[in-house]
């Protein structure tokens, strides 16, 4: 963990992987169901995992969130109390979704479940697959993602901290049995607010990419991410499981 007041800013991947609400209008029907309700929906597996170079991290960084699909049309599903689920044992929070009308409209709320976990925990353990179970008196769901406990990271050139202009640069992505399904690098200028993206291409699980000759000679902020596709083992209780990881993490460098 690094502290500095040189970089600010807040990282808008949490919140695309966070805010999961869909369907607006002022006429939902909220609906009441239990398990065996949801059984016709689809299970989503989104792993987090966002290493942040300054400050706190925050809430949700390193978090694993499964989320059903919604109902469609008018009708919005809430999830009835009494369902428990975990993660390979361990309890997860429940969030049961249905009508929030506090925004001066009605939205509707995911059903969905989530567990923020300890990143060095999982970095001193061997790839575990993820079992992940909900309960009630009406059913069980699960959904086990293959090796999905496990800690991602790039290895790179990231201890030398001096970056050259014009020198073209490769990171691979751990566990390096992974394909990369997207990646992006980007630099923010110490002082700056907008980051520059830069051009990366992508061979399995490495991702490369040039300093560009004109960039200036500064102290940036490097942004470094990427996310794969994961392996289904077991989808049960519902129509169908994908699932997917993705992590980045933030070094400061010097550009020459």
């Amino acid at each position: 963990m690094h502290s500095s007041s040189r970089f600010r800013g807040v990282s808008g991947v949490l919140a695309a992987l966070g805010l999961l609400v869909a369907g607006c209008g002022s006429s939902l029907k909220e609906q009441d169901v239990d398990l065996a309700g949801l059984s016709g929906r689809t299970l989503l597996y989104t792993h987090a995992d966002v290493d942040l170079f300054e400050g706190e991290q925050a809430a949700g960084s390193h978090r694993v969130t499964v989320t059903f699909s919604q109902a469609g049309g008018d009708v919005c599903t809430r999830l009835n109390d009494g369902v428990a689920a975990t993660f390979n044992g361990e309890p997860m929070q429940v969030e049961r979704g249905g009508v929030d009308g506090t925004a001066g409209r009605d939205v509707c709320l995911p059903t969905r479940a989530f567990l923020d976990f300890n990143p060095e925990s999982w970095g001193a353990l061997p790839p575990t697959d993820a079992r992940v179970v909900f309960q009630d008196g009406s059913g069980t769901i699960t959904l086990v993602m293959k090796e999905a406990q496990t800690r991602r990271y790039f290895e790179g050139p990231f201890g030398t901290s001096r970056l050259l202009r014009g020198q073209s640069y490769s990171y691979q992505w751990m566990p390096s049995s992974e394909s990369l399904e997207s990646a992006g690098a980007t630099f923010l200028a110490e002082g700056g607010s907008v980051p520059a993206n830069l051009t990366t291409t992508r061979d399995g699980g490495r991702v490369s990419f040039t300093i560009p000759p004109n960039m200036g000679a500064s102290t940036y902020l490097f942004t470094l991410k990427g996310q794969v596709r994961g392996e289904v083992l077991e989808c049960s209780g519902v129509v169908n499981c994908s699932g997917t990881y993705f992590h980045s993490e933030e070094h400061v460098v010097s550009v020459q």
